[in-house]
Formats: C-alpha cells, sequence, structure tokens
C-alpha cells in the first residue's frame, strides 16, 4: 500500500476504530444504564496520539465549514480525556492566529442533591461570557452525559455552540439544543436492563465505561 492509500485508509473513523480494537462485541453495560452487544472503547484510539490528531483534525475541518468557532473546547471525563485536547489542538493549528484554544476536561462529582454523575469544571478553570464552548464526546448513546456538560458551561456563563462526537451509536436519534456533529454515525442497538436479549441467556456482562451503573 502507497503511502497516500495508507493516510486515506487512516482517516477513516470506522477504519482506526477497528484498527486499534476499539470496536468490541460481547454483552456490555454502558455509562447510560443500558445494555448491548457492542462497545466503543475510543480509549484505545487516543493512546496513539497521531490517530486521535488524525480524527480531530477531520472533526475540526468539518466544523469550520459549517462556521463553527470554538474558543474553549469542554470534554466530560472519562469518555472525553485527552479527546477534547486533541480537538482544541487541531482548531489551533487550522485557526493558526488569535488566542490558543482551550480544552478542558468536566469531571464527574456528587451534586448537592446527591447526583453522582453530576459533573464540574474544577482546579481553578472557569468559564466567562466570552468562551463559545465546543462540548465533545467520545461516542454517544443517550447524550445524557453531553446535556448535563451543556447545562453546566451554561450555568457558568458561557455559551455553547455546538456538540461534537467521534462516534454516534444511535444512528442519528439524540437531539441537542445547539447543532450536533459526528464523524461516525452507527445504528446500534442498545436495551433497557430488563428488555436485553443477553441478560435473558444469561450472557456475563462487562462494565467498560467510566460510570458504574447497576
Amino acid at each position: 500500500m502507497n503511502r497516500k492509500a495508507q493516510a486515506t485508509t487512516e482517516l477513516n473513523p470506522e477504519g482506526i476504530l477497528k484498527k486499534v480494537g476499539a470496536w468490541q462485541t460481547g454483552h456490555f453495560l454502558f455509562t447510560s444504564g443500558l445494555h448491548g452487544s457492542e462497545y466503543m472503547q475510543c480509549q484505545k484510539i487516543m493512546q496513539y496520539p497521531r490517530y486521535g490528531m488524525q480524527l480531530a483534525r477531520e472533526l475540526a475541518r468539518q466544523l469550520l465549514e459549517k462556521g463553527i468557532v470554538p474558543t474553549t473546547v469542554v470534554g466530560p471525563a472519562l469518555g472525553a480525556i485527552h479527546w477534547e485536547v486533541f480537538v482544541a489542538t487541531a482548531f489551533d493549528e487550522l485557526l493558526c492566529k488569535g488566542e490558543p484554544v482551550r480544552a478542558i476536561f468536566a469531571e464527574r462529582v456528587t451534586d448537592v442533591s446527591g447526583d453522582a454523575n453530576a459533573f464540574a469544571i474544577r482546579r481553578g478553570i472557569d468559564l466567562s461570557g466570552a468562551d463559545k464552548v465546543l462540548v465533545v464526546e467520545d461516542v454517544t448513546t443517550t447524550g445524557g452525559s453531553v446535556r448535563k456538560v451543556l447545562t453546566l458551561v451554561k450555568e457558568m456563563g458561557a455559551t455553547p455552540i455546538a456538540v461534537a462526537a467521534l462516534v454516534d451509536r444511535s444512528g442519528g436519534t439524540i437531539k441537542f439544543d445547539v447543532p450536533f456533529h459526528k464523524l461516525l454515525s452507527l445504528n446500534l442497538e442498545s436495551y433497557e436492563p430488563e428488555k436485553c436479549p443477553l441478560c435473558a441467556k444469561a450472557v456475563p456482562i462487562d462494565k467498560p465505561g467510566s460510570s458504574k451503573k447497576a
């Protein structure tokens, strides 16, 4: 394979997912609490900055073509850890001037209501009214984490301008109150635990996500 053909293959999100073993099959409990037979472990991509940056550059190019120019990229931990840095770096490379694009992660906390899956931006980092925020996620299933981060961004006084995901496994059914862009859209089935056919067959379940819901 020549260099040009190899580069084209590597820029294909589906090809990279499969190349690094990020597209897994089995019986999985997702962060959303749903079950499914296919799981996207995108940290397998993020361990390779070359692949992470290839995907981030493609995402940033597509967003810039749509007129989406963030000053700040925010991703929910732990899934979007590294991804938000790659995306912010890609915007910096493509914009080539002005203030640097910030990369921030929102971490899980227990809020005053007792919600152990709330989000906060901590460690002395703030948002302001001048921030135009792109919220990024590695994989969206129901969009629950992203919605919480969008609310957090607004509460901190900033303006969310778009959501972007590496993989949308809902097949395009997820909606947000800002534009939603994804590199790869897959219509992969997921199930409520009580309706899961894999549970009915007593297939052992794996809990690979960062938030373990019983």
